[in-house]
């Protein structure tokens, strides 16, 4: 009997997956629970909503507007909260998107600056964490605290896209984010924990040392509010947004986050980005697909807390980089941090089985990727070498960064082209050097992410 339902099933599956897709019309929604899973977040619980309209279906599988809402809270403490809407017909000839954000992190990744050149003890990491299966050693206590810090940020923009010709548009925001850092609260971090468990009160955090050092300075140490412009050109030629499978999209950004504005910390940056969509097979069976990115910055320096972010324009809103989910998956969030940036993500896509279910467009696809960043130029590291390097590490790292490069594989589920749920594993390739060579487990050893999108 189980085989005759298995058969059923795959003939059923085989007889949709060539039928023409659904066109949907009007108003979609999407309230779904927001669970998944961040290796760096950990456990996420909450609520989200997407609701799309299609207007008469003459875009689809593009729509006309997006709302999207979340409530969120992870297990290692953070909590997120965000609204965002898109809309292409309102404003004739015009794209705009706005959205707001607010994210609050008691144990945020601080892993220093310049990549490779700061060092990631992952050694004493082990021994804290082996430490609790006995026997206990109170001088080995869980050292993951030292690579922490505390963070709350408040992100505002309203974007406008407007079309030149059919492939070329102009782009130009307001982007408005408030920061407030600080070391992590010791008290949250040791509740509940054994003695010999506790982070001591007398150990420095990363974070606490680079603002000794003056690596970060005392203008920049608390965060504080950035207005900012942002201009741009995109020129887009793919086949349908959500899921693309050919075109090119490139963008080219400005941003100037003056004084006069009402920056705390003035600085000024621009963002390279190309991405490609090759059919190898057609009817989306299989696509080769890649994005080349350059986060710089004009001048000599810039605040620290602007730095871990990609600069995006459009229905998204700026993420933390590099390292995660959204940037190099697979690494440490975070990791690389410095004034000019370099990254490139490469995948492969198969959509192996297309159907139709409930009146919804279905599919799954499997992806290989290959994720990678590196540091080009980097915030003044002068104080290595210090006699206080004891408290980071028995060695410093390397005199500049070299690529960080990780692989992985994923599958996801895709509904009417937009509403993709991805399950992804990725790992550094420094996490299969020997366990003798300088860079073995200097990204992590690895993360499993469930969550939503493709990657660009």
């Amino acid at each position: 009997m189980k085989r005759i339902l298995i058969t059923l099933l795959l003939a059923g599956l085989a007889l949709t997956a060539s039928a023409q897709d659904i066109v949907k019309t009007g108003l979609n929604f999407g309230p779904l629970p927001a669970v998944a899973l961040d290796a760096d977040k950990g456990f996420q619980y909450g609520a989200l909503l997407n609701i799309y309209d299609y207007g008469d279906g003459s875009a689809y599988p593009n729509y006309d507007s997006k709302w999207y809402f979340e409530v969120s809270f992870y297990t290692k403490g953070t909590q997120q909260y965000v609204v965002s809407y898109d809309n292409k017909t309102l404003i004739p000839g015009v794209r705009w998107s706005s959205a707001v954000v607010a994210a609050i992190d008691k144990a945020m990744d601080f892993y220093g600056f310049n990549g490779y050149q700061s060092y990631y003890d992952y050694g004493r990491i082990a021994e804290g964490k082996a430490n609790k299966k006995g026997p206990q050693d109170p001088s080995k206590y869980i050292f993951t605290p030292f690579y922490r810090m505390s963070r709350v940020q408040v992100l505002a923009k309203s974007d406008f896209i407007g079309r030149i010709n059919d492939a070329l548009s102009w782009e130009a925001g307001y982007h408005a984010s408030y920061f407030k850092t600080g070391p992590i609260d010791r008290a949250s971090i040791n509740k509940g924990k054994a003695d010999y468990d506790l982070y001591p009160n007398a150990m420095p955090t990363l974070f606490e040392l680079y603002r000794q050092w003056g690596l970060i300075s005392d203008a920049e140490a608390d965060g504080g509010f950035s207005s900012s412009v942002r201009l741009g050109m995109v020129y887009d030629t793919r086949d349908k947004e959500g899921a693309p499978t050919r075109g090119t999209w490139a963008e080219a950004h400005l941003m100037a986050a003056p004084k006069w504005l009402g920056t705390k910390n003035p600085f000024y940056r621009y963002s390279l980005t190309l991405r490609q969509y090759f059919p190898l097979i057609g009817n989306d069976k299989l696509t080769l697909a890649y994005r080349l990115n350059y986060e710089g910055t004009l001048g000599k320096d810039a605040p620290f807390y602007v730095l871990p972010y990609i600069t995006v324009m459009g229905d998204w809103y700026d993420r933390d980089g590099m390292g995660g989910y959204r940037t190099v998956r697979g690494m440490m969030r975070d990791r690389v941090i410095g004034l000019d940036m370099a990254s490139y993500n490469l995948e492969l896509r198969w959509r192996f089985v297309s159907f139709q279910a409930f009146n919804q467009n279905i599919a799954l696809g499997l992806n290989l990727f290959s994720d990678g960043t590196m540091v080009t130029r980097g915030r003044d590291m002068k104080i290595i070498g210090k006699p206080a390097l004891q408290y980071v590490a028995p060695q410093a790292g390397q005199t500049k960064d070299t690529p960080h490069i990780t692989v992985g594989t994923g599958l996801r589920f895709i509904m009417n082209e937009n509403f993709i749920v991805a399950f992804e594993y990725g790992t550094p390739v420094s996490h299969f050097y020997n366990k003798s060579h300088p860079l073995y487990n200097q990204d992590g050893n690895g993360a499993f992410y469930i969550n939503t999108g493709y990657l660009f």
